[in-house]
């Protein structure tokens, strides 16, 4: 039932970060060889780094289905881009959803793997993000991570609620849906309200 679960929140996090992958990539206008390497390496980078990390088998190249998946979400995206409206609002809040999903996800395989709380909460803001920093820069985007809302703070937020919780024998369940939805409404919340941490500010220095 672990293992079952811990898939499929992978699954989801995979397919929606290539949406968003591909969505760039529609932007940008690129054909499909485009669509599908930005689809591809956001889908699968953050947790490719993740299990590099923990000296595990990355995930995709004990099941080729992930690639395929990538490669046919994208070829979707490809023929379906055009249909809303607003493809970088869409991009925003798919991501966003990615991120809850990929900051519990991230944190729960480190957490199977034996890793202590920091580390798998790190592994969590890991996978999370690192996917969209690669989207980001290969489509000549600014990163989202440096942006002035809350982003990899909304990962942490979601990675340490499911690992708190674990550690405090919580259902799975619960820790799963609590982490989820803390990341998820932590980034919605700095999307719709402009939420952000506090940035450094120029000051005059002291003389030597």
């Amino acid at each position: 039932m672990f293992e079952t679960a811990a898939t499929t929140l992978d699954w989801l996090g995979v397919i929606v970060f290539t949406v968003t992958g591909a969505l760039v990539a529609s932007r940008k206008e690129m054909d499909f060889v485009g669509f599908a390497v930005l689809g591809t390496v956001t889908g699968i980078g953050g947790g490719t780094l993740r299990d590099l990390l923990l000296g595990s088998p990355v995930f995709w190249t004990r099941e080729p289905a992930y690639l395929l998946t990538c490669l046919f979400v994208s070829g979707v995206v490809f023929f379906a881009a055009h249909i809303p409206q607003s493809r970088y609002r869409y991009l925003l809040w798919l991501d966003a959803l990615g991120l809850a999903l990929f900051a519990v996800a991230g944190a729960e395989r480190a957490w199977q793997a034996g890793a202590g709380a920091t580390v798998a909460v790190a592994m969590g803001v890991i996978t999370a993000t690192f996917g969209g920093i690669i989207r980001d820069l290969l489509g000549g985007e600014s990163p989202v991570i440096l942006s002035r809302e809350i982003y990899a703070s909304a990962a942490l937020a979601g990675a340490a609620t499911f690992i708190g919780l674990t550690a405090f024998w919580a259902p799975r369940e619960v820790a799963v849906g609590a982490g989820f939805l803390v990341g998820l409404l932590v980034r919605a919340a700095s999307l719709r309200f402009g939420w952000a941490l506090p940035r450094y500010r120029p000051r005059p220095g002291r003389p030597v």
